[in-house]
């Protein structure tokens, strides 16, 4: 039994199929959904998008946050970014972890200081991506 989702980005559609199940982080920590599941609308903490596909491969998506709502026969992310593991530019992650990490030493701002641990959080949730992708290569 699959079940059909849908991942929307501001800028386009991700990915609309069917599924057999995916994981993904909620509010509330790590979730698994599958077919059946019951209806939920959640926040989803920036992070990785597991989806298992019907023919048993696997993929896997970083987010940087949005919401996840499971209806009977349709689920959907909606999600200010999305990204597929592929179109992850590793190069670039680290460059921009590095800088983040040197502006949060020479920062006094609380704030600013909150906000560069969350930028470096979301460059962390992309290497976790691509490390998943390196591991079943």
């Amino acid at each position: 039994m699959d079940f059909y989702l849908d991942i929307v980005s501001v800028e386009k559609r991700i990915f609309s199929g069917l599924v057999k199940k995916i994981r993904v982080s909620g509010s509330e920590g790590e979730m698994g959904v599958y077919p059946g599941h019951s209806q939920l609308l959640s926040i989803i903490k920036p992070g990785i998008i597991y989806i298992f596909h019907q023919d048993q491969t696997e993929e896997y998506l970083y987010i940087s946050g949005g919401i996840l709502e499971i209806q009977p026969s349709i689920i959907s992310i909606l999600a200010d970014i999305a990204i597929r593991g592929s179109d992850l530019d590793r190069k670039r992650i680290l460059e921009a972890k590095k800088q983040a990490e040197e502006y949060f030493k020479n920062q006094d701002n609380t704030m600013k200081k909150d906000d560069l641990l969350i930028q470096i959080s979301k460059e962390i949730a992309k290497l976790r991506v691509l490390e998943m992708m390196d591991k079943f290569k």
